[in-house]
């Protein structure tokens, strides 16, 4: 079982990986909201990398998306469930577009922890509007 902590990285790796590539803007963006972010408080940010690692591996194997996912329900309280989507979707933003496979893993996370569409396209919203470039 995975701690909370970690099933928020989880999450934001999922979306990196969603296509196939963990570009370093995305990998940047989530060291800073592990150092930065409140709910990260208490976390031994020097372990992002072993536990990026362990979803790396837990994807890998026979069945992995469908057990990550799993997971990352099982360890995320109920309060800390869009806050996992925002997570994710900041992550999906960071690089300017979403790319389908993206758009895919965005959608089985908001499934998978219950959040309803109105709160989900708020979420979206914000996160579009936060990495919006000139």
């Amino acid at each position: 079982m995975i701690t909370p902590h970690e099933a928020l990285i989880y999450t934001m790796v999922l979306v990196s990986a969603a296509d196939r590539d963990m570009p370093d803007r995305e990998l940047e963006l989530m060291g800073d909201m592990v150092v930065h972010l409140p709910v990260f408080r208490g976390f031994d940010r020097r372990s992002i990398a072993k536990v990026g690692a362990n979803c790396a591996k837990l994807l890998s194997g026979d069945d992995g998306l469908n057990r990550t996912l799993k997971e990352i329900r099982a360890a995320l309280p109920k309060k800390l469930h869009e806050t996992a989507y925002a997570l994710a979707c900041d992550i999906a933003a960071a690089d300017g577009k979403v790319g389908q496979e993206e758009t895919r893993i965005l959608e089985l996370i908001r499934d998978r922890l219950d959040i309803g569409r109105l709160p989900a396209a708020a979420i979206e919203r914000g996160s579009r509007a936060r990495y919006m470039a000139l």
